[in-house]
């Protein structure tokens, strides 16, 4: 007899942070080459490359859903294209988040979980202003993302931006690297401040104030 069921998959890890990755050309990006290595080098943290993973945008949507299942924080990595996301995290959502897995009455399979954006722009941090070039902040430009997360039953805290990356010095990268690493270790450790995080436009303006040192 045949089924419709989805086969269930297993992922047994120990990893508590999942960093979903998406840029169709990394091998053009200086900023993204620093994080990424960030987060492949931190213990704790599965690294998944959506576009080395689905090339032909065919998502396994049974895989991605464990994936998601087993980790407690997920962190969403992309350039901001077009005042947006790469075209494969559109679709990666449309297909993965289902009614009554991700939202809907009986969808709860995300609910108490984290997530962050990390993102990377050209532009610098002063023209995503009200008043700057693109007439809106970060904040504006994310919110169907936050939205999501929301209607997930996520937390979603204020996002890791990295601005400026087309005249950014290579002392520069590495900063912004060490930070994001710093940052995927607190929240694997459960160390991030909520509430101080609220607070802030962008994570990574004040990391002192929203990074609880010395343990959970």
């Amino acid at each position: 007899p045949t089924s419709d069921a989805r086969p269930l998959v297993v992922i047994e890890t120990d990893a508590s942070v999942l960093v979903l990755f998406a840029h169709p050309t990394l091998e053009k990006s200086r900023v993204n080459r620093y994080l990424v290595a960030a987060a492949r080098e931190t213990p704790g943290v599965t690294f998944h490359d959506l576009y080395e993973c689905y090339p032909d945008f065919y998502i396994d949507v049974a895989r991605e859903q464990a994936l998601l299942e087993a980790h407690a924080t997920v962190v969403l990595q992309h350039p901001f294209f077009w005042y947006s996301t790469p075209a494969i995290v559109k679709q990666w959502e449309d297909l993965v988040l289902e009614h009554g897995w991700a939202y809907g009455a009986d969808g709860t399979a995300l609910h108490g979980k984290t997530m962050l954006s990390v993102v990377t722009t050209g532009g610098r941090e002063s023209a995503y202003q009200d008043e700057g070039y693109n007439r809106y902040a970060m904040a504006d430009f994310l919110v169907p993302i936050a939205q999501t997360a929301r209607l997930c039953g996520m937390t979603y805290l204020p996002p890791f931006l990295v601005h400026g990356t087309h005249r950014m010095t290579t002392d520069e990268m590495q900063v912004h690297a060490r930070d994001y690493r710093r940052v995927l270790e607190a929240l694997r450790d459960g160390r991030i401040a909520t509430d101080a995080a609220a607070r802030l436009a962008r994570l990574n303006a004040d990391l002192d104030a929203v990074i609880v040192e010395g343990g959970p």
